[in-house]
């Protein structure tokens, strides 16, 4: 409705700034006429009102972007094959503006439905199946994600795994056959069967002739959980659907792409919060003795280390200090965190909390040695305890921000931490840069996780 009204808009809009438009006879008129019904008529053919799509994202917005570049096609196409004097107005103008505010409509949307499902409304009960280990873990993610809408009511496992699945997840538990039992006994409306032997082909293809008619969506986490987006892809070889997994990309001209626009914007903000920049810079200098900026080491892309820069937020002899602290470490992994640590200064609190320490690290990312998005710069103390796995950090540069920024920053666990480093290494684009940025403004507004 809200999308229909916006056309609506749009239209009235042209209509009223092209007096000539009155004329009932004119195409612009028809065409003004005509914007609402085929905007909704175009959001439905690329599947945007979808229930499935609703707080999706990043594919609810495409396809809100498929249906404005229809428009477009189709306005064009009438507009030469009938030779009709259409408006500027209404292609350079109107269209693109009908796209951005239903954009921003869904994106209200999302911000609405994510916060009822946050409060335990409109979420669907979800069963979780398949082996012990695999159900806790996708279990947790469901728990973690309470903007998935996904509530875990319960569990079908093997039977050795029963009682410890139980007493971790804290749901009922039930055997591999007994699912669409527990589906109909605790009205659950989708399955989500993980990746193991015991949930292999023949087991997928009974369950779904089970849940035929039923009206039960079935969901199969694929084994990849931190592989996502567009590295993922259904492909038939010879009649046979396979899940195909394309490698992370490290090089080529989205790499060239994502350097340039790192250090066009680095530019940029560097001159627009100049003035912001020499304040807190006086303001570092004047409430306690020491250097303005704080430098300290960092490893970075391909494990070179490089020396990073912010505005000094503790006392000067904070790395003296650092071992008479470290019983009242709140990290449970290589990382010191404190929330009330006795060496960070006043102004430095104040800096911390909102982020503007790192500003300096915009010199870094000018430089090359950082980018805008990317994992926390590590230290090389924590490198030397990295794994294999681990070391994927670094085949990224590391970021003035990042997935560990709009996820809770300083809250995070190491594991946690951990994890969405890596998972912004396998699934990096320039889109998934853009949406971190987006999010960055408001964790920092909001001081989440800042200390």
């Amino acid at each position: 409705m809200a999308e229909t009204l916006a056309a609506a808009v749009a239209a009235g809009a042209v209509v009223a700034t092209r007096p000539a438009a009155l004329d009932a006879a004119g195409p612009l008129f028809w065409a003004a006429l005509a914007l609402p019904l085929t905007w909704s008529l175009l959001l439905a053919l690329t599947g945007a009102h979808e229930e499935r799509v609703f707080g999706a994202g990043s594919d609810e917005y495409r396809r809100v972007g498929t249906a404005g570049f229809a428009v477009l096609a189709v306005a064009g196409f009438v507009s030469y094959a009938a030779a009709l004097d259409l408006s500027r107005a209404f292609v350079v103008v109107a269209v693109p503006a009908l796209t951005v505010a239903t954009l921003m409509i869904r994106y209200a949307g999302r911000i609405w439905l994510n916060r009822r499902r946050a409060a335990g409304r409109w979420t669907k009960r979800v069963i979780v199946v398949g082996r012990g280990g695999a159900v806790l873990d996708l279990v947790e993610s469901f728990r973690r994600s309470t903007h998935s809408g996904l509530d875990v009511v319960a569990a079908c496992v093997p039977p050795a795994d029963r009682h410890r699945v139980g007493r971790a997840a804290a749901v009922p538990v039930g055997g591999l056959d007994d699912v669409v039992a527990m589906a109909d006994r605790l009205d659950a409306d989708t399955i989500a069967v993980t990746s193991a032997s015991e949930t292999a082909a023949q087991y997928l293809r009974r369950l779904s002739w089970q849940l035929e008619g039923t009206g039960i969506e079935l969901l199969v986490a694929p084994g990849l959980i931190e592989v996502a987006g567009p590295r993922l892809h259904i492909r038939p070889y010879d009649g046979f659907p396979l899940l195909s997994v394309e490698q992370p990309r490290f090089e080529g001209w989205r790499r060239v792409v994502k350097g340039g626009v790192d250090r066009g914007l680095a530019a940029f903000l560097l001159l627009a919060a100049a003035p912001v920049l020499v304040v807190i810079a006086l303001a570092v200098g004047l409430s306690s003795p020491g250097p303005v900026l704080y430098r300290q080491e960092r490893v970075g892309l391909g494990g070179r280390t490089f020396t990073m820069l912010k505005f000094r937020s503790m006392v000067v002899d904070a790395e003296q200090r650092l071992e008479a602290l470290r019983d009242a470490n709140n990290s449970d992994g290589l990382l010191f965190k404190m929330k009330a640590d006795p060496r960070v200064t006043p102004v430095g609190r104040w800096l911390r909390r909102l982020s503007l320490d790192e500003l300096p690290q915009l010199l870094n990312v000018l430089g090359g040695s950082m980018s805008l998005v990317g994992p926390r710069p590590p230290l090389p103390r924590e490198v030397a305890g990295y794994d294999e796995v681990v070391h994927r950090r670094l085949l990224v540069k590391p970021g003035l921000t990042g997935l560990w920024q709009i996820s809770g920053r300083s809250d995070l666990s190491w594991d946690e931490a951990i994890r969405l480093d890596l998972r912004y290494v396998e699934n990096w684009s320039l889109a998934l840069d853009a949406q971190i940025i987006w999010k960055t403004a408001r964790a920092v507004l909001t001081s989440s996780g800042a200390y």
